[in-house]
């Protein structure tokens, strides 16, 4: 009695315990299970072992399938077909630049660099007089503003050293007045020469690179030439800030803001303006054949050979005149030749007869 009240409850108790690995079976009609991989490990396989992360993952970007063939190699290939500079630095392109003296390669190089502090505002013909003559300000303000311009020239003339050192000197000037912040009334400015006209026109800036204390809005300027002063940082904040600028006389002429004459620049460089910006609508290459076509066109007529002397008028009728003398003198000779002739006869008869 007291077995089988042992054994009942340990029976109920295995085939609760074992009931998890009985199934229904297979019935026709439904598809055939996969093998199961874990009944296929031997049973002696061990799992590794991985230890619990302690912090919960962040859940990752979720993975973009990759494009089709058809659609990435299309889109990739029209841009690559498309991209400008792939297709100026391509082999034939290049060495037909290397033929007229250009490395295409390096020009395509130096335009994607910067070659100046962006935090420097760039003035140009349109947006002068909103920077610079137009600038809101109060009449304490307006008394003190003082603009600091370098005029440059680097964007051209990349291996010129004077260029660069005048712009590591102002841009390094500028960083070290940010970093002091001793000098608030005075604000820097960059201009491009070569994308400037109207401004250095009217200027009469015909090179560069130049310094230029600005002052009065735009009716009071001080140049400097970058090649007659020392440029370093250090003295370019100097001539700031203990204000040297002013012992420099003032640009004052006829021609000069407030002059007679100004309104004699002032069209002249409206004009000069128009004209670069007719020009500027044509690609650089373009403009590069144009003006040697001209250039071989002007070379040929003034090297070309002289054309043979035409005779004048006049010496064509001397030359007749000689023509005729000559004629009249030969008919003449001609004519006394035959006079002695035919007389001789008749002076030997008289020589005869006075014999008799």
């Amino acid at each position: 009695m007291k077995l089988s009240s042992i054994l009942l409850p340990s029976l109920l108790w295995a085939a609760c315990a074992s009931a998890q690995y009985f199934s229904a079976g297979w019935s026709p009609g439904q598809p055939v299970p996969p093998p199961d991989d874990a009944q296929k490990a031997p049973p002696y396989a061990q799992q590794p072992y991985e230890r619990a992360p302690t912090a919960v993952p962040s859940p990752g970007p979720a993975q973009v399938p990759p494009a089709s063939g058809n659609a990435a190699t299309g889109v990739g290939g029209l841009a690559s077909l498309l991209d400008v500079n792939r297709l100026l630095t391509s082999g034939p392109v290049a060495s037909l630049f290397g033929k007229l003296g250009l490395n295409i390669s390096q020009a395509v190089a130096q335009s994607g660099t910067t070659l100046w502090d962006p935090r420097v505002p760039l003035i140009t013909d349109e947006n002068y007089e909103e920077l610079v003559v137009n600038e809101p300000l109060t009449e304490e303000e307006e008394k003190d503003r003082v603009w600091f311009i370098i005029i440059s020239v680097s964007a051209g003339t990349q291996n010129s050293a004077l260029s660069r050192l005048a712009d590591q000197s102002f841009d390094e000037a500028y960083n070290q007045t940010v970093i002091a912040g001793d000098l608030p009334n005075i604000r820097w400015g960059r201009i491009d020469y070569l994308n400037v006209t109207y401004l250095t026109t009217k200027w009469s800036v015909w090179t560069g690179p130049y310094l230029l204390v600005l002052k009065d809005r735009g009716q009071t300027l001080r140049f400097y030439k970058a090649d007659r002063i020392r440029l370093s940082p250090d003295l370019l904040r100097e001539l700031l800030v203990e204000e040297l600028w002013r012992s420099t006389p003032p640009w004052k002429t006829n021609f000069a803001p407030g002059g007679k004459r100004e309104w004699v620049l002032h069209y002249f460089a409206v004009g000069m303006k128009r004209m670069y910006d007719f020009v500027n609508r044509f690609p650089r290459w373009m403009l590069m054949i144009g003006s040697g076509m001209i250039a071989s066109v002007v070379m040929r007529i003034l090297h070309r050979n002289p054309a043979a002397a035409v005779p004048a008028p006049e010496q064509k009728a001397t030359k007749a005149e000689t023509t005729n003398t000559e004629s009249a003198v030969s008919q003449g000779s001609s004519t006394a030749v035959t006079g002695t002739a035919t007389g001789s006869p008749s002076k030997g008869k008289q020589r005869k007869t006075t014999r008799k």
